[in-house]
């Protein structure tokens, strides 16, 4: 039995990065779950995992998924009822965002975010096409990075055109094992690409009657990079949705409420909404926490109430 680390999924196939270097087209045997929960592909890029080697068709079969560090699973974006896993043993995620062209979607990064806090992976905001930023634009780009990095994220601006930001990214991914993620059209490849030219990642325009991204990126894939460390570039973002969250996930992964909940009335069990005593309302109004993320936040709840407990289980049955 060999050991090696998943590289690429393309559904049905995995690529896997043996320990002597060797890659070996692999398919897996049996059912693989994850926590218990509905995954659409139970073997994540990042994997960690033992395998057999048939030298003669020289392929894999793998037999075992190792212990996981931490991963980034989300909502299936064809199939509502299952969770897509995004990638495995990440030391650090890279959401990358633009405030035009696309235009940035309200919420999307706190969306993102919600996928990493959970798993506490340090993540960094990227505001990518600074060339493009008039003065509304990076009006609103100071008026978000003040949000973030209030709560302790890191958040960049960049620009591949311009080659803006370039050296401050290759610092962030040095030695690193990355996942990158953004919405369609954000310029995320050319973004990597500019950092890491002889990744030649694939580079889409954006569509010409909508301003929406092209999807360029098929499916995840892990690449090294000459500063040492890996990206885990991802398939380009539409929605971010949440099946497997409750309200309470929420109201605990939002980081900034869940420091103020200890002293909400009812502590750790207070959703910040209508509840007496709640001490994130009264930091909002103080000005302490940002409305925008309240507002955010209500939307998430709401959407995550709005689904169907049993719907969402009918499928475990």
């Amino acid at each position: 039995m060999e050991k090696g680390t998943v590289i690429k999924s393309t559904g049905s196939w995995y690529q896997v990065r043996l320990e002597d270097g060797r890659v070996a087209n692999s398919r897996i045997v049996g059912k693989f779950r994850l926590d218990g929960m509905r995954i659409t592909n139970p073997v994540a890029v990042g994997d960690k995992v033992e395998l057999e080697i048939d030298e003669k068709e020289e392929t894999g079969t793998i037999k075992n998924i190792l212990p996981r560090r931490n991963y980034v699973v989300r909502q299936s974006p064809r199939r509502k009822h299952d969770l897509h896993l995004l990638a495995s043993n990440v030391g650090q995620a890279m959401v990358i965002v633009t405030i035009i062209e696309p235009n940035l979607k309200q919420g999307f990064i706190d969306r993102f975010l919600l996928m990493t806090e959970p798993y506490e992976i340090p993540t960094v905001v990227v505001f990518n096409k600074a060339d493009l930023y008039q003065e509304e634009e990076m009006a609103i780009f100071q008026y978000l990075k003040e949000i973030y990095e209030q709560i302790g994220y890191t958040v960049l601006l960049a620009s591949a055109t311009a080659r803006q930001g370039l050296a401050e990214l290759r610092e962030l991914l040095r030695g690193k094992v990355t996942l990158i993620a953004g919405q369609s059209g954000v310029g995320k490849s050319t973004l990597v690409n500019a950092i890491q030219p002889s990744l030649e990642l694939r580079t889409g325009e954006l569509s010409d009657y909508s301003g929406k991204g092209q999807h360029t990126t098929t499916f995840a894939e892990m690449h090294t990079i000459d500063i040492g460390g890996a990206i885990i570039d991802t398939p380009g973002i539409k929605t971010l949705s949440f099946n497997h969250l409750e309200p309470m996930d929420v109201a605990h992964n939002f980081r900034e409420f869940f420091e103020q909940s200890e002293n909400c009335k009812f502590g750790g069990k207070c959703l910040h909404r209508n509840e007496p005593g709640c001490a994130v309302k009264k930091a909002i109004e103080a000005g302490e926490i940002s409305e925008l993320r309240y507002m955010n936040y209500l939307t998430l709840l709401e959407e995550i109430e709005g689904q169907n407990y049993w719907e969402r289980l009918s499928e475990e049955y």
